[in-house]
């Protein structure tokens, strides 16, 4: 009997990746115009190696990126970078469809409704209050909170706890295969993998079910319960 439904946050309930593009291109801008001196290409380049090395979580990229170039920071243009960044984050940052109606469809079904993420508190939060989600769930479990990522059953195992379920009683759904599926499997809860958000190329998901749009979640779970 399902009574617990658990989500990725990146990638199954908004599109984070999209959402970075598309500030990081802003910011580069920004940042030309604001006397970087080197090509888009070039800065991308960096960009992308600074998160390779440091997690696309990095709060200091820009920084880091100015001191690698000019040996200290440049204020005016960190500055520029900072704001276009933020204005375009936050003109990017949106649910995918049918976000806001599978939630609310959950909820009324009597479904807890939680979330884990690897992303730090701070940033997880942000994204949730940003989308105007936070008071929807029950518990947010994040990467602070267990010191654990995905796979490992720290942060399933906590998530089950918060909410007073067995794994079985629970569902888990996200778009990162060999982290959201095999993590949620170690504790026994079904998994939903979000096809929608597949950024790995991923064919085979292991999951119980796969999903293309994130309202099929509702069926599902109306199927696991008969």
């Amino acid at each position: 009997m399902i009574r617990a439904v658990v989500f990725d946050l990146d990638n199954t309930l908004v599109d984070f990746m999209a959402m970075k593009r598309q500030a990081i291109n802003a910011a580069v801008d920004a940042m030309i115009d604001a006397g970087i001196g080197l090509q888009k290409s070039e800065i991308h380049q960096r960009i992308d190696a600074i998160y390779q090395e440091r997690g696309i979580e990095f709060q200091k990229v820009f920084d880091e990126l100015l001191y690698d170039i000019f040996q200290k920071v440049d204020y005016k243009i960190l500055s520029a970078g900072i704001i276009a960044y933020r204005r375009a984050r936050e003109a990017a940052l949106v649910p995918y469809p049918h976000v806001y109606m599978t939630l609310i469809e959950l909820a009324k079904m009597g479904m807890k409704l939680a979330v884990i993420s690897d992303a730090p508190s701070r940033e997880a939060w942000l994204r949730l209050c940003y989308l105007n989600l936070h008071h929807i769930f029950d518990c947010i479990v994040t990467f602070d909170d267990t010191g654990e990522r995905k796979p490992s059953p720290v942060p399933f195992q906590k998530v089950l706890e918060m909410l007073n379920v067995k794994g079985g009683d629970a569902i888990m759904i996200g778009d990162w295969a060999e982290r959201d599926m095999v993590g949620a499997a170690k504790v026994g809860m079904k998994t939903v993998f979000a096809r929608y958000g597949n950024t790995f190329g991923t064919i085979e998901s292991g999951a119980d079910y796969d999903v293309n749009d994130i309202q099929e979640l509702i069926e599902i779970v109306k199927k696991e319960n008969g």
